[in-house]
């Protein structure tokens, strides 16, 4: 461990909800949200299947093709997974400041 330079190394208390989802275009998502004091308090979001994750928040979801870059989905797909993560993200505290 002596050869890294640390830019941080903490451990914190999270909250992890795992859901499993299946919208209209029968693309399944199953999903860890994860809760913690960082990321000026956006969620990261994991995609179990895929393995891809994010740090996202309310502003992540206006952002157009952000989802289907990320998780590597369709238009449909990332439209609805916004869909249900506008009620998870809700609004960004700034914690970290």
């Amino acid at each position: 461990m002596s050869n890294f330079d640390f830019l941080y190394d903490y451990r914190e208390e999270t909250t992890t909800r795992f859901v499993c989802i299946l919208g209209k275009s029968l693309r399944r998502f199953d999903l860890a949200l994860m809760s913690t004091n960082s990321f000026f308090g956006k969620k990261i979001v994991i995609d179990l299947q895929s393995g891809r994750s994010a740090i996202i928040g309310p502003d992540d979801l206006k952002e157009e093709g952000y989802l289907e870059h990320v998780f590597k989905v369709t238009e449909e797909e990332a439209a609805e997974l916004a869909n249900f993560l506008e009620d998870i993200v809700g609004t960004v505290n700034f914690t970290d400041l």
